[in-house]
């Protein structure tokens, strides 16, 4: 049987990863911190492990998740993460002398730094300013370096909102604040987003394996809902309602007076993400590589 390795397994995807490679009749070998139980120990943002098997491809999903970051220690912690972490990989893997057929990257749609724009696509420029985004990039071009020198075809997939079961991020942020009744919504909540089922992604990788293309590539669920109908959808699967809705004049207001409260979670840039239409076009990978997905607002988040 075939070997897999994946880094991030014990994360959000890294269960839907897993769960996709095993359908598809792969052996799963996954490395990583002590607490998450994987098959090798090692923190990759400080240590270079020592592979003993051969992969056929490697799935590098580990990394700083995109989060506050006001100090100067915090805002490293992407690079020693992001991209140390991806250097420390390769650099295992060229130790080993592994040879992987296939190496994906696991890459964010924060890497065109971006809070507006329509259909979004893979040839526009990398603008990001913040160090998740930098490093991201930066981990990005490592791992397209490496596989052009070492004959691995790659797969830099740029993922936007995640959904799935227990989400992370602004969405399990959503469905908390949902749950305990103080969710509100701006205006009519129209500007749209793009979301990809992590289950879709998790099914979908091991169809990279063998292909003989490689590249960046973005990955959506195609239809790009408004925040309204993501908020309704999600609101309706666990019983809740959205109760509060407030002008977006009474929203700015907030927003500005958030500005000057360094606690506050709501901010002018958190009230310019949510009131701004961001959608990313998957058109590439749909064509080039066979991407197909499910339509979020038709799929329960556990499906």
């Amino acid at each position: 049987m075939q070997k897999v390795l994946i880094t991030g397994a014990g994360g959000f995807l890294g269960k839907y990863l897993k769960q996709g490679l095993i359908a598809a009749g792969y052996e799963i070998e996954t490395i990583g911190l002590a607490r998450e139980k994987n098959d090798i120990t090692c923190d990759l943002s400080k240590e270079i492990p020592e592979f003993k098997n051969q992969y056929v491809a490697v799935i590098h999903a580990a990394g700083k998740a995109h989060s506050l970051s006001r100090t100067v220690d915090q805002k490293q912690l992407y690079w020693q993460v992001n991209l140390g972490g991806t250097e420390n990989l390769l650099k295992a893997l060229e130790n080993s002398n592994q040879n992987p057929q296939t190496i994906i990257f696991i890459s964010s749609a924060a890497v065109y730094g971006l809070d507006n724009g329509e259909n979004i696509a893979e040839t526009h420029p990398l603008k990001a300013t913040d160090p998740y985004g930098q490093s991201k990039i930066k981990a990005e071009e490592k791992i397209a370096e490496w596989s052009k020198a070492h004959n691995a075809n790659y797969f830099n997939l740029r993922l936007p909102l995640l959904a799935g079961a227990t989400p992370p991020g602004n969405l399990g942020s959503m469905i908390y604040a949902l749950k305990k009744g103080y969710y509100f919504r701006i205006g009519k909540g129209v500007a749209k987003k793009s979301v990809v089922m992590a289950r879709d992604v998790g099914n979908f990788i091991p169809r990279l394996f063998g292909q003989s293309q490689s590249g960046d590539y973005n990955l959506t669920d195609g239809v790009h809902p408004t925040f309204a109908q993501i908020e309704d959808k999600i609101a309706a699967e666990i019983g809740a309602k959205v109760k509060i809705k407030i002008p977006v004049f009474v929203a700015q207001i907030i927003a500005f007076i958030g500005d000057f409260i360094p606690k506050f979670s709501f901010k002018t840039r958190q009230y310019k993400k949510i009131t701004s239409t961001l959608t990313f076009s998957d058109d590439k990978a749909r064509k080039e590589i066979g991407w197909s997905s499910r339509p979020f607002l038709e799929t329960p988040l556990n499906a």
